[in-house]
């Protein structure tokens, strides 16, 4: 609702009791639309998630296991083990509108106006054999992942039937272990195109030219599209743009670790991908 609708809206509600003893006529929906305003849904959000295993089976099988999704940071035991997250999903709040031309239109932020910090804890990623053979192979293991979210919005357009997402992030600490390639990444970061130029210099609320220093942004546009191989339909994806700064802390072979490396003003430009089946 706008602003002076809201204040009609609760000095009506206010005003009910006092009312009840004067001559009253019933506003009709249409009537009602318009003291209201009809400007869409707001959502006050906070949650945390576990799942104990996700398994995707084609002849045989991807599973990962331990999925931890909320807030703070990711958990572990003395062996380093991922066993959760340390706190909620929360101060969170979407706003949801469709728009006069048909497009909803979903904005999500955060209640505080600070970024929505997040963790995702992961156990184990694993392929599976189903022909009796018992194989299986241990992808990665122990994927902690924290961060914050500063933008996420999102648009189905109804002129192009295109979902499109801007979204806005970082990541502050990232540690797994790629078991079947006997390497480790320890203190990966993502981060903004400016946070190597600046030194890691912080955000000023007042200047938003400043999110550069700590956070990554992309657009992303999710639709239908025609497979040139096959000519049928296909899950179209496509990423105008994404950049960043990455840094890793340290690469772990055999347990120690070979050095640290950094890729400045990483730009992924015009990329497209069809995903079908086959």
């Amino acid at each position: 609702m706008k602003g002076l609708k809201k204040i009609a809206l609760a000095t009506a509600v206010a005003a009910a009791p006092f009312a009840a003893h004067a001559d009253l006529k019933a506003l009709d929906d249409s009537a009602m639309g318009n003291v209201t305003g009809q400007s869409g849904v707001s959502i006050e959000l906070e949650t945390e998630v576990s799942i104990g295993e996700f398994r995707y089976t084609d002849d045989g099988y991807l599973s990962v296991n331990d999925i931890f999704i909320g807030g703070g940071t990711v958990e572990r035991d003395g062996s380093g083990n991922v066993t959760g997250v340390s706190g909620l999903l929360d101060d969170l709040l979407i706003d949801i509108d469709v728009e006069a031309d048909g497009d909803a239109f979903i904005d999500v932020h955060s209640i505080s106006g600070a970024p929505i910090d997040f963790a995702v804890g992961v156990g184990s990623a694993s392929l599976n054999a189903t022909d009796g053979s018992g194989d299986t192979t241990l992808l990665a293991s122990n994927i902690g992942i924290e961060g914050g979210l500063a933008q996420l919005n999102i648009r189905v357009d109804t002129a192009t039937d295109d979902l499109i997402m801007n979204v806005g992030f970082n990541v502050t600490d990232m540690d797994m272990d790629v078991d079947f390639l006997g390497v480790n990444i320890r203190d990966m970061r993502v981060m903004g195109t400016n946070f190597l130029e600046t030194g890691g210099a912080g955000v000023d609320p007042a200047d938003p030219t400043t999110l550069a220093n700590a956070y990554a942004f992309a657009t992303i546009t999710v639709g239908k599209g025609t497979s040139a191989a096959t000519g049928g339909d296909a899950l179209e994806i496509a990423i105008p743009e994404f950049r960043a700064d990455i840094i890793v802390g340290a690469v772990e072979i055999g347990g120690a670790s070979i050095g640290s490396f950094q890729m400045d003003n990483l730009a992924v430009t015009n990329t497209n991908m069809k995903v079908y089946g086959h």
